[in-house]
């Protein structure tokens, strides 16, 4: 009988969960690593390490005892540098250190799409809120300010004017993991991410993705939904520009997420993740839109097995968000009611009751969300709309 292959997830959160599943269902030993032995991904697994996500040497020790023939993570940035740590000194299928760097590194991704060509943003790179006087003179308003190393919106903020700089400055370095921060152009136009899996240097783009954020100041993703409904000659043009950003960052194996900005001059880069995108994007959005596994081919790619990337077939599929006002969640009711709603796929609470309601500032504030699908990307908004009416929430 053939041995099963063994595969390493880094993370064992919510967010790696669909992975850790999918595995299973592959027929893979999985192993997850994470800090939080009561991550919800660890009972999942068949072996657990504790590990931090973004311990690069001691995600390679585990990887290594655990004999993994592949190491991946999903939907967040940072375990991305130990995930391509450990796969660069195994010889495993991956990124290099390098690109895994310069793509959770945001000062860095933008001197590469600087140097590369890569429509972007101006911007300036901080790496203390002492150096802001040195800048001060040059910023144009509104302008943009987050970290240079976090994700989920954690730390974006709007700037109207001088006035506020300093502060919003010193609040996104505040949210990093270092006190770096990047201030770059506000660009207004209409925001999309590019889903892309590249396989030996071949750039595959499998959806994109409309989105619909909370706005000024803090620009929290709220829905996704594809397929896009920007005219064919934008998609394309933004295609483009996607693919542009994943070479120059020189993903050459592996699942890539954009984040553009198409604006009245044309797409400019936003940024970009070395990993499959977050919000289930990637997870259910692109199979219930395309027919495509990209989770499956993603993992297959991990372990260097054969990678299937055909689609099926053109539907709309969509996530929502639900938020409400703040306080304590007294009493969560009507959950049953919206799974019932035509064409809905999974409502799901992230708060419970006894859980505070907060404002949106990141993701992580977010209360629950529902996927659907439909015919187009127009039903599937419609019915994850009808399913959150049912949705009640009492907030104390």
């Amino acid at each position: 009988m053939k041995n099963k292959k063994r595969i390493l997830i880094v993370g064992g959160s919510y967010l790696q969960l669909p992975a850790i599943i999918k595995a299973k269902q592959m027929g893979y030993q999985v192993a997850v690593a994470d800090y939080n032995s009561r991550a919800i991904g660890v009972s999942y697994a068949d072996k657990y390490y504790n590990v931090s996500t973004i311990d690069e040497q001691g995600i390679y020790e585990t990887a290594k005892e655990f004999c993994a023939d592949g190491v991946m993570t999903l939907a967040t940035d940072m375990p991305v540098r130990a995930v391509a740590y450990t796969c660069e000194k195994l010889g495993l299928n991956g990124i290099s250190y390098d690109s895994a760097l310069k793509a959770t590194d945001k000062g860095e991704m933008i001197k590469v799409f600087e140097k590369m060509g890569v429509a972007h943003p101006w911007y300036y790179i901080l790496q203390t809120v002492d150096e802001l006087g040195s800048i001060e003179s040059e910023i144009e308003y509104p302008c943009i300010s987050k970290p240079i190393d976090s994700s989920g919106s954690r730390g974006v903020v709007l700037i109207n004017n001088p006035r506020e700089l300093k502060e919003s400055v010193a609040y996104s370095s505040s949210q990093g993991s270092s006190s770096g921060v990047i201030i770059e152009e506000y660009m207004d136009g209409y925001e999309v991410s590019v889903e892309i899996v590249v396989l030996n240097g071949k750039v595959h783009v499998l959806a994109v993705t409309d989105k619909l954020t909370t706005g000024a100041p803090h620009f929290v993703e709220m829905r996704h939904s594809q397929p896009s409904r920007l005219s064919e000659a934008n998609i394309d043009s933004i295609k483009k520009l996607a693919i542009k950003s994943v070479l120059a960052i020189g993903i050459a194996n592996g699942p890539a997420h954009v984040e553009i900005m198409q604006t009245k001059h044309g797409p400019k880069i936003i940024e970009l993740g070395a990993r499959m995108g977050g919000d289930f994007i990637s997870t259910y959005l692109v199979p219930l839109s395309t027919g495509i596994d990209m989770l499956k081919a993603v993992i297959n790619i991990s372990c260097q097995e054969e990678v299937d990337l055909n689609p099926s077939f053109e539907k709309g599929s969509s996530i929502q968000y639900l938020s409400a006002k703040k306080g304590e969640i007294k009493n969560i009711d009507g959950i049953d009611t919206a799974r019932n709603i035509d064409g809905v796929y999974e409502v799901k609470m992230l708060k419970r009751v006894g859980d505070q309601s907060e404002e949106i500032n990141n993701s992580h504030n977010r209360l629950g969300y529902v996927v659907a699908q439909g015919t187009t990307a127009a039903d599937a908004i419609n019915y994850c709309e009808k399913a959150i009416e049912c949705i009640k929430l009492e907030i104390d």
